[in-house]
């Protein structure tokens, strides 16, 4: 009974987390980006600093209409934000937050996560086909080949610190990580992280959803909250790659001092300042060509990934 209450508050933490933490950071993009490009209009909304602003984001979504287009299967078309959103949360449940908090600790909990993630894109490839739309069709098969080619220099980026840590359970490896860990696994954690936007086409890497060429991709034909659905996804998104960053390469709950007790905040600490790295990233950097893009991926990330895996291997040998 004491067990299955302890999960009960487990999962219930994890859901609220889930609830709220795509929400600060969708509120922090709208700030950081009207104060990046001298915009004045995320800062009316409630007085102070535009502190209503998420609220009247959201009565503005629930009072849209929610259209299906008429050709579109509309099963599909309904499942499609679900699928997206999901997976997000499943993630958030192996993701420690401090010394024994998680919701499950899985041995594998490395394939898991990255296994689970990749699920998400399908949530726009039904988006795009079901929607019965050229436009929306086009981005949906721009966003599998997005996956297709991040893929691969996601996981060796992640299979390098699994190396080093000597296991794919996450709390084992933050448990294994060392502060010098940084300089070593540094190539490994730029392109988990570069890798890791492009697989949620966030910009530079928005090509799925290019508005200047396909409108808004997948998601041309949603409106109201199946629109808003994907919108939490983007953001849920932001929280689980800058959480897994965080995990994976900066030590997950270790700080400078009180690691044992000041554990989730200085994960949370962390995250934060990755997600304010997604945002500045988007603000600052125009949007690759679909072939800018493949490049990148195949002759800069992948080659990028196999040099720190063999350096992975040779420090691994050298240290015994």
């Amino acid at each position: 009974m004491a067990e299955a209450l302890d999960i009960a508050i487990r999962l219930g933490v994890i859901v609220v987390a889930f609830l709220v933490l795509p929400l600060v950071v969708g509120q922090t993009e709208h700030k950081v980006m009207a104060h990046m490009q001298s915009r004045l209009g995320p800062m009316y909304a409630g007085g102070f600093h535009g502190w209503a602003q998420l609220i009247a984001d959201g009565v503005k979504f629930a009072q849209k209409e929610d259209v299906i287009p008429a050709a579109a299967d509309r099963r599909v078309f309904g499942l499609a934000p679900a699928v997206a959103l999901v997976p997000y949360l499943v993630v958030l449940v192996v993701i420690p937050i401090g010394p024994g908090l998680l919701g499950v600790d899985l041995d594998a909990g490395l394939f898991f996560v990255l296994a689970v993630m990749g699920i998400g894109v399908l949530g726009a490839i039904m988006a795009g086909w079901a929607s019965a739309n050229k436009y929306s069709a086009l981005g949906g098969m721009r966003a599998a080949a997005q996956l297709m080619s991040y893929e691969l220099p996601l996981v060796l980026a992640a299979s390098s610190v699994a190396m080093a840590a000597g296991t794919l359970s996450l709390p084992g490896i933050v448990e294994a990580w060392q502060w010098w860990w940084l300089p070593w696994q540094l190539i490994g954690g730029v392109v988990f992280f570069v890798a890791g936007l492009a697989e949620l086409r966030r910009p530079p890497f928005d090509m799925p959803i290019a508005d200047s060429e396909i409108i808004m991709g997948p998601m041309t034909e949603y409106a109201g909250m199946r629109f808003a659905l994907f919108m939490l996804a983007e953001y849920a998104g932001i929280v689980v790659l800058s959480a897994l960053t965080t995990v994976l390469f900066l030590g997950g709950w270790k700080g400078p001092f009180l690691s044992d007790g000041l554990g989730p905040l200085w994960t949370l600490l962390k995250v934060f300042i990755l997600a304010f790295v997604v945002i500045w990233v988007r603000v600052s950097y125009p949007r690759l060509r679909e072939d800018q893009l493949q490049r990148l991926a195949w002759t800069t990330l992948v080659p990028l990934a196999l040099v720190q895996l063999a350096l992975t291997g040779v420090v691994k040998i050298a240290i015994g």
